[in-house]
C-alpha cells in the first residue's frame, strides 16, 4: 500500500497505538486545560464558546457599518473588518491606481471621518473590534473615536494585525523599508500597551501568507519568526515582557486536513508558552497562553460548484472548535467571486451557531486530547516547526533575510509548488480537479455568488472635495511634523499620526511623508507630488 502523508508531508499510519505517543508525560506535555503548557487550551475545563464573527467590509464606510449592524442583529458576537486593496496598500481613493478597486475587496477607508462612519452606533465598550486595516492608523483612529464617544480607552477590546515581515512580499505592498515597517508595528504596540491595555495590538497573522500555499509547519514557523523578532525589538525598547505578552494573539489559517489543523493549534500553544516562559522570561501566566483566532481557508474554496464551499467551511470550523480557538470566521461560500454577500455571511454565521448550540462539542474541552493519533501528530508538528525556526534563524538576522528577498523567494517557490499539486491532482479539490460537472449544470448558488460588486468610484470625488475643504495650512503643518518625527527615528509615531488625523490628513498622505523621511518616494508609483 502506498504510504500516506498529511499535507505537510508527515507520514500517516493506518492505526495508532500507545507506542506512538511514547512515555507521554501528561503534566509536561499536556497539562490540564488552562494550565502550562496550554496544549489543551488556554481556558480551564468548563463549557465554553468562542467569539463568532464573519469578516466584513465593502464599499464605503457607511455601507460597511450597515453590514456590521446587520451581522450583530443576527447574533454575531464580535466584528472584524478588512480594508480594500488601495487602503491596505496605503493609497487614498483618489490615487490614479485606486479607482477600479475602491470598496471591492473590503471597505475603502483613508481618514478619521471614515473611521467614525465605520464604527457609528457600535457598542465599542462591549464588543470586540478586530481589524484587517493598516494597524497603526486603526489604533490611532479607534483611540480618537472612543474618546469622542466617551468610551474609556482602557475598555477597548479587539485587535490589529502586525505584518512587518511578509506583507510586502505576500500581501499588500506598502513600499516602505523594513525598518520603518517594524517601527510602525512596535510603535503601535507600545502605544496600545499604555493607552488600550485590553486591546490585542500584536496579532501575528499567519493566515494571509499561508494562503500562498504553505503547509502548517511552514505557516507556523514563519509566524514564530516574526513574533520572536518583534518581541525582541519591544524588549530592546525597555518594555517588560509581561506588559505586552498577554496581548499577543495569533490569527491562523485552517484548511481541510482535519486532524493536522487541530494538531497544529495544539502544538502552537505549547511552543508559544515555552518560548514566552523559558526564553523570554515571562512570569505572568497570561503571557504564556496565546489567544488563537482563525479564518477558515479561502484558498481551499473553489469557483466551481460553490455549494461545496459550505461543506468545506463547516468541516474547517468544526476542527477549530475541537482545537479550542478563541474566535472564528468562516470564509464565505462565494469567496472565489467577491467579498461576502448577505446570504453567504448568514450561512457562515449560522454554521458557527449550529456547531455551538446543536452539537454539544463545546461541552468538553479538548475532546481529542489523549487520542494516540492526535498526540503523535501534535508532537511531530511541534518538532518540525521548531526545527524550521532554528534553520531559518541560523541563516542570519531575519530582518536582513527580508531585505535580501529570502522570504520573497520562499513564497514564490511555495506558490509554484501548490499550483503544481493542484494541476497534477496531488491535492484533490472536488469540483476543480476531480468530480467535475459541466458548466451548464453548475447552477446551485451561482446566481448569489456571481452577483457583482461595483467599485465605489464616487469616493474619488468625495475625497478630492474633502481634501479641498480642509485647513490646508494646518494639514501641511501636521504632515511636516510627521515627516520630522519619522526622520528623527526616536519618538513614537502613533502620536503625530493622531495629530494628523485630527487635522484632516489622510492615511495616504501620512504614509507618503513617512516614506520621504526614509528617503523613499512619497508616491511609490510616481504619480503624485508630495504635499510638503
Amino acid at each position: 500500500m502506498r504510504e500516506q502523508h498529511t499535507r505537510s508531508n508527515i507520514p500517516i499510519k493506518p492505526v495508532y497505538t500507545p507506542e506512538d505517543t511514547g512515555a507521554l508525560d501528561y503534566g509536561k506535555k499536556l497539562g490540564a486545560p488552562g494550565s502550562f503548557p496550554f496544549t489543551r487550551g488556554i481556558r480551564p475545563a468548563a463549557a465554553w464558546t468562542w467569539i463568532q464573527r464573519e469578516l466584513s467590509g465593502e464599499g464605503d464606510p457607511k455601507t460597511s457599518n450597515e453590514q456590521l449592524r446587520y451581522l450583530i442583529s443576527k447574533g454575531q458576537t464580535g466584528i472584524d473588518v478588512i480594508a480594500d486593496a488601495p487602503s491596505n496598500a496605503l493609497l487614498d481613493p483618489d490615487h490614479p491606481l485606486a479607482a477600479n478597486a475602491i470598496g471591492t475587496q473590503g471597505v475603502s477607508i483613508c481618514c478619521l471621518q471614515d473611521y467614525r462612519d465605520l464604527w457609528k452606533d457600535l457598542p465599542l465598550d462591549s464588543i470586540t473590534v478586530s481589524n484587517s486595516i493598516p494597524a497603526i492608523f486603526t489604533a490611532a483612529a479607534l483611540y480618537l473615536v472612543a474618546k469622542e464617544n466617551q468610551v474609556p480607552t482602557e475598555k477597548l477590546r479587539g485587535s490589529i494585525i502586525q505584518a512587518p515581515f511578509y506583507a510586502e512580499d505576500c500581501g499588500y505592498a506598502i513600499h516602505m523599508p523594513f525598518h520603518l515597517r517594524l517601527r510602525l508595528a512596535t510603535d503601535s504596540i507600545e502605544f496600545c500597551t499604555e493607552h488600550m491595555p485590553r486591546f490585542h495590538s500584536f496579532v501575528e497573522d499567519t493566515y494571509f501568507f499561508s494562503e500562498a500555499g504553505l503547509d502548517v509547519v511552514e505557516e507556523m514557523a514563519l509566524g514564530f519568526i516574526e513574533i520572536r523578532h518583534v518581541v525582541r525589538e519591544l524588549l530592546k525598547r525597555g518594555l517588560h515582557i509581561d506588559s505586552f505578552g498577554p496581548r499577543i494573539a495569533i490569527l491562523v489559517n485552517c484548511s481541510t486536513d482535519f486532524f493536522e489543523e487541530i494538531a497544529k493549534i495544539r502544538a502552537t500553544r505549547r511552543l508559544f508558552s515555552k518560548m514566552m516562559k523559558e526564553e523570554f522570561g515571562a512570569a505572568d501566566p497570561r503571557s504564556w497562553a496565546p489567544v488563537i483566532t482563525c479564518h477558515t481557508s479561502g484558498l481551499s474554496l473553489t469557483a466551481q460548484q460553490p455549494v461545496n464551499n459550505i461543506v468545506r467551511g463547516t468541516l474547517q470550523a468544526l476542527a477549530l472548535v475541537l482545537a479550542g480557538v478563541q474566535a472564528l470566521e468562516i470564509s464565505a461560500f462565494d469567496e472565489a467571486f467577491r467579498t461576502p454577500s448577505p446570504e453567504s455571511h448568514l450561512v457562515g454565521l449560522r454554521t458557527q451557531q449550529i456547531i455551538g448550540l446543536e452539537t454539544n462539542v463545546t461541552k468538553v474541552v479538548d475532546p481529542l486530547g489523549g487520542a494516540y493519533y492526535v498526540e503523535a501528530l501534535t508532537d511531530q508538528i511541534e518538532t518540525r516547526i521548531r526545527d524550521m525556526i532554528l534553520d531559518i534563524e541560523s541563516k542570519g538576522d531575519p530582518a536582513e533575510l527580508s531585505d535580501k528577498g529570502w522570504f520573497k523567494n520562499f513564497f514564490d517557490d511555495v506558490m509554484a509548488r501548490y499550483a503544481k499539486q493542484i494541476a497534477e491532482g496531488e491535492l484533490p479539490k472536488v469540483g476543480l480537479n476531480c468530480f467535475k460537472i459541466p458548466e451548464e449544470e453548475d447552477t446551485l448558488l451561482r446566481e448569489v455568488a456571481e452577483s457583482k460588486i461595483e467599485p465605489s468610484r464616487d469616493r474619488v470625488q468625495k475625497i478630492k472635495e474633502y481634501k479641498k475643504t480642509r485647513d490646508q495650512k494646518k494639514v501641511k503643518a501636521v504632515l511636516q511634523h510627521c515627516y520630522q518625527e519619522a526622520k528623527g527615528d526616536k519618538g513614537n509615531l502613533t502620536y503625530p499620526i493622531i495629530q494628523a488625523f485630527v487635522a484632516g490628513a489622510t492615511m495616504g498622505e501620512i504614509a507618503g511623508v513617512m516614506r520621504m523621511a526614509y528617503d523613499y518616494p512619497y508616491d511609490p508609483h510616481g504619480m503624485l507630488e508630495p504635499p510638503i
